[in-house]
């Protein structure tokens, strides 16, 4: 599809690179501790191979406890060696619409380092205690060999939860999920629920997917929120370390946004909280829809920082309302294998190596310029499918969600934003329409070689 070349995404690995993954599986030195006895699971994406994330779950007098297994790639990734170097140059995995070019070869990603079912690996055991609201308490953290017992997927599993057919793991992470949730409404937090749009492989070419995640995927989301939380928390407290950050929306933006939501017939109240409102809203009505991107665009300029002695409160990420860090996808992302280095040698007490401290120092950088080009191939690749999807399409019409009106407000035109009822695309309009309503639109534009949709307003329908 050329968008290899456009963007320039990572090169294939080259020989020396794939004969550095070969020595680090055959010199693999396991963990001494052995926490094999653990039933620990995995849930993901149907056909997931890069399994970064396992967890078996307690419920106890007091309240619960949290057994999460992250996959240790620093057991295959030395720092300073040619894999640490080609992962720093990477920054993360890309994903393309026929393919996704890993951080790590595969033979470490989707392989050994995967904590695939019925396999002996090495992992980050975080043991993470709650009380029995759900709220944050002891934490502990060893390097451990573990053996998950079984492969879910979200579908397989909400449906057990649905039927009544779930076993105990199941249902307490759906239990423990919703206190966590509770959680992040009492801090003022909220996680934006948006719908997912995809491309998917259909066998015969590509289609678009939209929907709205199910339950399950939010209750297991909040564990690796509860785990980001944690490390957060671990390396605030010993003053070293690296956080996901995110600006305070301005009092400006909020009150603009406040007038928004009155003016799309769902007030948000002085009396509840940002996060609280958010956790109201149902994305399948319109105009709720429509405040929900509204509410998306409110938090921006999430950033990487070191932890030098800052006030705690500029290290927040806002949309979360807790400092945070990324730190249970190491085998997709590069900042999680060093968070995991760091607060595995605060808990067991020894000092951060030199060479660590300035990996630190780089990661911001790697981390914002890997993004900025993963996040361009992204929209670039969903850009080209909705223009290829629709191609054979002009001149017809369709049902629209109006996002965004025409005019800016400025005095200037500018294209409105719709997404289209019955496909999952958001794309340009012109023409006259409010916000938060619905629309007749017609096709008039669609060209996949420049990327490019647009459609005009035929008549605005409520």
């Amino acid at each position: 599809m050329g968008l290899e070349t456009e963007f320039d995404v990572p090169a294939p690995f080259d020989e020396a690179t794939l004969a550095a993954a070969e020595s680090a599986v055959a010199n693999l030195a396991m963990p001494a501790e052995d926490a094999t006895a653990i039933p620990f699971f995995t849930i993901d994406p149907e056909g997931a191979t890069d399994l970064d994330q396992a967890m078996y779950l307690e419920k106890t007098d007091d309240g619960y406890i949290v057994n999460y297994a992250i996959a240790d790639v620093p057991a295959f990734v030395e720092l300073g060696s040619t894999l640490d170097q080609v992962a720093r140059d990477r920054g993360q995995t890309f994903y393309l619409p026929h393919r996704k070019i890993t951080l790590h070869p595969p033979l470490i990603s989707e392989d050994q380092g995967s904590l695939l079912p019925d396999q002996i690996r090495p992992a980050f055991h975080w043991k993470i205690h709650l009380d029995q609201q759900g709220a944050l308490g002891p934490v502990e953290l060893q390097r451990v060999q573990i053996k998950s017992r079984a492969q879910l997927d979200y579908a397989g599993a909400q449906q057990q939860l649905d039927n009544g057919s779930a076993n105990e793991q199941l249902a307490l992470l759906a239990e423990i999920g919703a206190l966590r949730i509770e959680q992040e409404k009492l801090r003022g937090g909220a996680s934006l629920n948006l719908p997912d749009q995809e491309i998917k492989e259909d066998g015969d070419g590509y289609q678009l997917v939209s929907r709205v995640p199910l339950p399950l995927e939010d209750h297991n989301a909040q564990i690796s929120l509860l785990t980001g939380i944690a490390a957060a928390r671990l390396m605030l407290d010993s003053g070293v370390g690296i956080l996901r950050t995110m600006p305070q929306p301005e009092e400006k933006s909020l009150q603009e946004f406040r007038m928004q939501t009155q003016l799309l017939g769902h007030a948000w109240g002085e009396e509840i909280s940002y996060g609280q409102y958010l956790h109201s809203l149902d994305v399948s009505d319109p105009q709720q829809l429509v405040i929900m991107h509204r509410a998306a665009s409110l938090f921006r300029g999430a950033d990487y920082h070191v932890i030098n002695g800052q006030p705690e409160e500029e290290l927040v990420q806002a949309a979360l309302a807790a400092p945070y860090a990324h730190t249970t996808a190491p085998l997709r992302r590069l900042v999680d294998r060093f968070v995991l280095l760091t607060c595995h040698l605060l808990t067991t007490g020894e000092s951060i190596p030199e060479e660590l401290k300035a990996a630190l120092e780089e990661l911001p950088g790697l981390m914002r310029e890997s993004s900025t080009a993963a996040n361009r191939v992204n929209r670039a690749s969903l850009d080209l499918m909705e223009a290829f999807v629709l191609q054979k399409r002009v001149g017809e019409e369709f049902q629209a969600i109006i996002l965004q009106a025409q005019d800016n407000g400025e005095g200037k035109d500018s294209d409105g934003q719709l997404q289209l009822v019955d496909l999952p695309v958001t794309a340009s309009f012109t023409g006259a329409a409010e916000p938060g309503t619905l629309a007749t639109v017609k096709l008039v534009h669609a060209d996949p070689q420049q990327r490019q949709i647009n459609f005009e307003i035929v008549a605005q329908n409520s």
